[in-house]
């Protein structure tokens, strides 16, 4: 049973806690315009990454005037909608502007219960760590009175900066086998990872979907990490992780995307049927978290370095496609406003023997949406050709994460 004191009280120690430790600021602080009157400000991300820390970050401006609740804890566990009356007592005495709602995702209806709070007139901030919270579905229930963002782990950038490193090489290939989780950063223990996998894949995952066998969506999990980068299908997966239908590998997939753990990248075709049809690109959430997930023995530094490379275009923002046709294939286009206006291909280095293929496949894209500059980011080597009439840059991954930094 939960008593209206049982609320207050964890109320006072959840505030008195996110309130008092310290932390590095993370990039998107700059980017929360707070308050958003009559909508509710989404942030969304797997555990771990930072959602509780940034709203911590975000309280600092206004605490006396917030009031902050996470739902995901031991005390309150079994909190339903008949609990938010007592919630709402609450927050009558105390009388906050800001509502900061962490995890509230456990609480089904919830989405009811913060329209509420809406129309009387609070800002509302929510987070939680599954991207359905994201959907049109979502849209739909809060009748588009939401902006939703998402939150990933520490970027390059806030690495070097967290980590008081240089930018160049060898901050970068830290940051490749590291990862920027910021509870392993801290305790350097790879059960760290270990545990934030099990807890996705069973609690945000097995649980959530009714899943009673865990071999299958581990095996699933272990193979994607150990084959990141590369193109991947449900037919082809079915056999290896010992599940009867395709749709059950499709299904999880969805599943693991939902929950943050790994993304999947579509080959470019203006047909959507085409999109599904074709075998996606599969990218881990984070380098070091896919190092305690792989089974491979010999890590692929250049499928590690696309992969981190494909993170950092995830924050930047835009639909992210590979390209490909017979005579080649590009690593990333990216559109923004229904147009794509970046090509590029990631290599650890060029060289004679790979040219042809980094240049021809970057060179069909460029052509294919008549872009005039294209990117070949390498892990520490800088040029430019000029190709067919068209440029092509090879910049370093850091010094291409570095320019962003400045720009800011």
């Amino acid at each position: 049973m939960i008593t209206k004191s049982d609320i207050q009280d964890v109320i006072v120690q959840q505030m008195n806690m996110i309130s008092s430790v310290e932390s590095y600021p993370r990039e998107q602080l700059k980017e929360i315009k707070i308050p958003y009157r009559g909508y509710a400000y989404i942030i969304s991300g797997i555990r771990r990454c930072g959602k509780s820390t940034l709203v911590g970050q975000l309280l600092r401006f206004g605490m006396d005037t917030s009031l902050y609740v996470k739902f995901d804890t031991p005390r309150l566990y079994g909190f339903s909608m008949e609990h938010f009356r007592l919630l709402d007592s609450i927050i009558a005495e105390k009388k906050p502007q800001h509502l900061f709602f962490d995890e509230i995702q456990v609480v089904e209806g919830w989405e009811v219960y913060v329209l509420g709070k809406l129309d009387e007139g609070y800002n509302v901030v929510v987070t939680g760590s599954n991207a359905t919270m994201l959907s049109r579905e979502l849209g739909t229930r809060l009748t588009g009175r939401h902006i939703a963002k998402s939150l990933y782990p520490f970027s390059y950038n806030e690495y070097v900066g967290y980590r008081n490193k240089e930018h160049g090489v060898d901050s970068l290939c830290d940051y490749l086998a590291d990862g920027g989780f910021p509870a392993y950063l801290i305790h350097r223990d790879e059960e760290v990872l270990a545990q934030l996998t099990e807890d996705v894949l069973y609690r945000d995952i097995m649980v959530r979907y009714g899943i009673k066998e865990s071999m299958p969506l581990k095996k699933l999990a272990s193979y994607l990490a150990s084959n990141c980068a590369r193109l991947t299908s449900a037919n082809n997966l079915k056999d290896i992780i010992g599940v009867k239908s395709p749709q059950t590998v499709l299904d999880y997939f969805s599943y693991l995307s939902d929950a943050y753990l790994f993304q999947f990248v579509s080959k470019f075709s203006y047909s959507y049927r085409s999109q599904q049809l074709n075998p996606k690109k599969v990218y881990c959430i984070d380098t070091g978290l896919q190092s305690v997930l792989t089974t491979s023995f010999s890590q692929d530094a250049g499928r590690r370095l696309e992969n981190m490379v494909y993170l950092e275009l995830l924050r930047r923002g835009g639909d992210i496609y590979y390209y490909a046709e017979r005579k080649g294939e590009c690593d990333f286009i990216v559109s923004r406003k229904n147009k794509v206006d970046e090509a590029m291909q990631v290599c650890l280095e060029m060289d004679d023997e790979n040219r042809s293929r980094e240049v021809g496949g970057l060179l069909l894209a460029m052509e294919a949406f008549e872009l005039q500059k294209g990117t070949i980011l390498t892990l520490n080597q800088k040029d430019t050709l000029i190709e067919n009439g068209r440029q092509i840059d090879l910049i370093p991954v850091w010094q291409w994460c570095r320019e962003k930094s400045r720009m800011q």
